[in-house]
């Protein structure tokens, strides 16, 4: 029965003030809410990495400039990835355990299409075997063939979100768009993969003939990776033993430790982008958590207003015997309350606001963050409703009668 009183007069308290119980509530509710839509957009991220990754296949290797980890060669030693490199790679006889070899040139231009301008994310040179390493598959049309390579074609494969930009609902197919100047025919337009991180789109991209793209925009000195796919992903292990010891050839490097290039299977690329966002979901966790402690800040401030408000209605209850558990129950109750409701309505906005993309990113809500969240809030309640709750209980009646 007590304990029912105390609810009826922590919220008969509440009630008489309903513009600050909500303005304290709205702080709670901010806080939770933030907790469980950021660590939802980092968790998002960190499910779209890993999504366009995996994707490539686990057989797939990526070959990059560069000194390895360790490495101590400088910049002006350091030579650059070719296509000779990469036809060294494709010898069956020095490399027996690698399947396909792509060499691939990475630039940027404008693509327009009648008096549509857009600017893909990024325009790739390559050659046929990019698109099975890369796990490209065609939606419409078809690839770009090596008879293409060999003649430069000023042919085109575009992704599905370059489709869309420039010619919306019409078929790309046969279509002629313009790259910097350059005509480019759209022979194939490729199936959508998703997993964008808000950063980088994997369905913005032009995909050309190497050489074509070479002599248009980069130039023949070097490639920007070379892409590796292994005969099965249990001889992984040995075709990156087998790049390595290749490239070192055309490099004419000896110590091992001092190689000028990178060689990343999906494995590796995986644990490091996952490290990077799991680092980046634990700073907007803690963003968000300190609206909590605003939150709960709030709560003491407004239950100190409540108490030195209410002291001569504290006393009169004292006076006529309340005990001090019952003052100290109801104004911590209220306090409880605030944070309890507030946290509720966080927890609906939260999960109502990861329905939709924030910053191109689909959230993925986890939901230890929705109890975690829950859970602290209340506790914040407690904790920052105590002080106040003990100040009103440990009230003296006569002193709190006399107060104006």
């Amino acid at each position: 029965m007590i304990f029912w009183q105390i609810i009826r007069f922590a919220l008969g308290g509440l009630a008489a003030n309903k513009v600050r119980s909500a303005l304290t509530m709205l702080g709670v509710l901010i806080g939770v809410a933030s907790v469980i839509l950021l660590l939802a957009v980092g968790n998002g991220s960190s499910v779209a990495v890993k999504n366009s990754i995996t994707s490539l296949g686990t057989n797939s290797l990526t070959v990059s400039s560069g000194a390895s980890f360790g490495g101590s060669r400088s910049a002006a030693t350091t030579k650059k990835l070719t296509v000779a490199d990469a036809k060294a790679l494709a010898d069956p006889t020095a490399a027996p355990d690698i399947k396909s070899v792509a060499p691939v040139v990475s630039t940027s231009a404008t693509a327009i299409y009648g008096d549509i301008s857009y600017t893909p994310g990024s325009i790739l040179g390559t050659y046929p075997a990019y698109f099975e390493t890369a796990n490209e598959k065609i939606a419409k049309g078809d690839y770009f063939s090596a008879d293409d390579v060999l003649n430069s074609r000023k042919v085109a494969v575009i992704g599905s979100t370059t489709a869309t930009q420039l010619f919306n609902t019409d078929d790309p197919v046969g279509k002629t768009i313009s790259l910097g100047g350059t005509p480019f025919t759209v022979v194939g337009v490729l199936q959508t993969k998703g997993g964008s991180t808000g950063f980088s789109d994997p369905d913005d991209v032009v995909i050309a003939p190497l050489p074509t793209v070479q002599n248009a925009f980069t130039g023949f000195s070097s490639v920007s990776q070379i892409l590796v796919q292994a005969t099965s992903a249990d001889t992984t292990t040995q075709a990156q033993a087998e790049i390595t010891q290749v490239l070192m050839g055309t490099h004419s490097l000896t110590d091992p430790t001092k190689l000028d290039f990178r060689v990343s299977n999906q494995a590796s690329l995986l644990t490091a982008r996952e490290s990077t966002t799991q680092t980046f979901t634990v700073l907007l966790g803690a963003v968000a958590a300190i609206s909590l402690l605003v939150g709960g800040i709030g709560i003491t401030n407004i239950m100190l207003v409540t108490v030195t408000e209410r002291t001569r209605e504290i006393g009169i209850r004292k006076a006529l015997g309340a005990p001090k558990a019952v003052i100290l129950g109801q104004f911590l109750t209220e306090s409880t309350l605030l944070s309890v409701l507030g946290a509720g309505l966080g927890v609906g906005v939260g999960l109502f606001g990861a329905h939709f993309k924030v910053v191109g990113i689909v959230p993925v809500v986890i939901p230890s963050s929705v109890l975690g969240s829950f859970a602290i809030a209340v506790a914040i309640g407690l904790f920052f409703g105590s002080y106040p709750a003990n100040r009103a209980a440990s009230l003296r009646p006569i002193d709190a009668l006399r107060h104006e």
